[in-house]
């Protein structure tokens, strides 16, 4: 009996947990693809595209669940920020409650690929192979406390040869808006938004993929955080006060 109180009460959490992303999307036909896309996330199996995904989470009908989704993902107007702000709202004063934030973490994901067709797929590092490979590459910034850490941004690199490519952005959708931007220059507008959204305080954690760019930490200066970012042996520093 206490196992399945404790299913009912996982289920009940997910489902709410749900309803509040569904708040984001606009418009109520999109709440049912959007639980299926989260319950495929959640599900065993290694790809999680939207196709084994369906077969996944409605084996009976998988054509129309493919479509469904697939709709969902790839052709419907929701905004993805929308949907990061509900999860910030959502989570983070649980985060908050056991403990203060204590960094912003910026870094990049890699996601190999084998084609060349998914958007902003390039060869470039991938941090999950640790070497230059065909990935996709995504820009995050993650808040962190002394218990747990959540992402708070997310957003696909596109590189040069992606942004300005007419033929390519027309097949795979690229909006109009979307213009090439270096990971510093995403991450930087990402922590900015953060602050306007007024996310506590943290210091400022990266690497030197993003340590090495000046405008990127006089970026963080300019706006009064604190970081500790890696930085190439050659680069020449100076100490607070001193100037070449």
């Amino acid at each position: 009996m206490d196992l399945q109180d404790g299913i009912e009460t996982s289920e009940s959490r997910f489902a709410a947990y749900v309803e509040t992303l569904s708040s984001a999307l606009g418009h109520a036909d999109r709440v049912a693809p959007l639980k299926a896309y989260c319950t495929g996330l959640l599900l065993p199996g290694e790809r999680k595209s939207v196709e084994p995904m369906a077969a996944r989470v409605e084996p009976g009908r998988v054509q129309a669940a493919h479509q469904s989704l697939h709709h969902f993902v790839a052709k419907a107007d929701w905004s993805d920020d929308a949907v990061l702000s509900r999860v910030r709202e959502r989570v983070l004063p649980a985060l908050e409650r056991q403990g203060p934030i204590r960094a912003w973490i910026v870094d990049d994901t890699g996601f190999p690929k084998k084609g060349k067709h998914s958007v902003g797929v390039a060869r470039q590092y991938c941090g999950q192979l640790g070497k230059q490979d065909n990935c996709q590459v995504a820009v995050s910034l993650s808040v962190a406390t002394e218990q747990a850490s959540l992402p708070i941004a997310y957003q696909l690199y596109l590189p040069e040869s992606w942004a300005n490519d007419p033929d390519r952005r027309a097949k795979t959708g690229v909006p109009e808006n979307v213009v090439f931007r270096t990971k510093p220059e995403i991450a930087l507008a990402q922590i900015r938004a953060a602050l306007e959204a007024g996310v506590s305080r943290g210091v400022v954690l990266a690497d030197a993929g993003y340590g090495n760019d000046t405008a990127f930490r006089g970026g963080l200066t300019k706006v009064g955080l604190t970081y500790v970012v890696g930085v190439q042996s050659s680069i020449r520093l100076w100490s607070p006060g001193t100037q070449p």
